[in-house]
């Protein structure tokens, strides 16, 4: 039976935070005096409301945790994860264009946890298809990264894992 995935991967745009990091709002970001993050033009960003709360609790279990976005905004994303304190949570970044099937690969091969050990969050329909394919198991993420959704995902991760094998069982000596 499969209890928790080896590794839980996000988005970032629109998953974790509700915005496009390369066309929404304008980087470099910086820290404000309130301890909230402002882009260039002063304006605030900020997380979906139960983002840290979610990765907290992934944490709590002991699930490691990874990013992947195709923006090419890639010095800006990085600079957010690190200004919302996300960075703590991440084993590993995946931030590049492409597709990212090409992300969970190096993924794959980074950490070696194989695909169907594996759980993913997404808002684009496009990239749990693609993702789908390589056997990981996919949410997609409407309205940003919620609670109820890390619930769901864990549950259909427990529901997508394949059961354990039964031992056969051994005759006892010298039955007939």
């Amino acid at each position: 039976m499969c209890h928790l995935p080896g590794l839980v991967v996000f988005d970032l745009d629109y998953t974790l935070w509700p915005f496009w990091v390369d066309t929404h709002v304008d980087p470099p970001f910086q820290r404000g005096r309130a301890g909230s993050v402002l882009d260039a033009r002063g304006r605030p960003v900020q997380l979906y409301p139960e983002v840290l709360a979610v990765l907290e609790r992934l944490q709590g279990l002991g699930v490691p945790m990874a990013a992947a976005s195709r923006t090419g905004e890639t010095c800006g994303a990085t600079q957010l994860l690190e200004l919302f304190g996300l960075h703590r949570f991440l084993h590993r970044v995946e931030i590049y264009p492409g597709g990212k099937s090409a992300h969970f690969h190096r993924l794959q091969q980074d950490t070696g946890v194989p695909f169907a050990q594996m759980l993913f969050f997404d808002d684009e329909e496009r990239n749990i298809r693609d993702v789908s394919k390589l056997g990981v198991t996919c949410v997609l993420v409407p309205n940003g990264m919620t609670q109820v959704l890390l619930t769901q995902g864990l549950e259909a991760f427990a529901r997508s894992c394949p059961p354990a094998p039964v031992p056969p069982t051994a005759s006892p000596q010298g039955a007939e």
